[in-house]
């Protein structure tokens, strides 16, 4: 039976969303069901991240989601963290809380994903048209959105 999953990558400020129906057949391309950007709102953060968990949580009941697959922290090795590394971090653990609360959810790194899955990075496949193509059908995925629906697609990869 086909799975809903969602990959999420969060910044200071918004969450890239992308939900896809994932084939029992694995040489069949992901159905892309939505490509969505979820703004935190202005003003305080703390009543702002609540808003965002019920956004986020209401998403995977609403929508069957069976999985979530949430961008893990990276570091970046340019000194310390800034005030926009630590409000990302913040956003990243609101949605791995609300997602968690309603789906089996797991983080990955880019790194792992670009040591696992095929032979380029994650960037690499990110600016690739032609591997997006074939990858994908359904609604038209952004470009932004693609390093969300990388997450999803390196996941089924590993759970082939």
């Amino acid at each position: 039976m086909a799975k809903r999953w969602v990959g999420l990558v969060a910044a200071k400020e918004s969450v890239v969303m992308v939900d896809a129906t994932i084939p029992d057949n694995d040489s069949e391309p992901i159905q892309i069901n939505a490509d969505d950007t979820w703004r935190v709102q202005k003003g305080d953060r703390p009543p702002a991240y609540s808003v965002l968990h019920q956004q986020c949580a209401d998403y995977m009941s609403d929508h069957g989601i069976d999985a979530a697959f949430v961008k893990a922290s990276a570091v970046s090795g340019r000194g310390g963290a800034t005030l926009g590394n630590l409000q990302s971090a913040e956003v990243r653990g609101v949605v791995i809380a609300a997602a968690a609360s309603k789906c089996r959810t797991s983080c990955l790194s880019k790194a792992v994903i670009s040591k696992t899955y095929g032979k380029k990075k994650v960037d690499e496949y990110v600016a690739d048209d032609a591997f997006w193509d074939g990858q994908t059908e359904g609604k038209k995925l952004r470009k932004l959105s693609r390093e969300a629906a990388m997450l999803v697609i390196s996941a089924r990869n590993a759970n082939a």
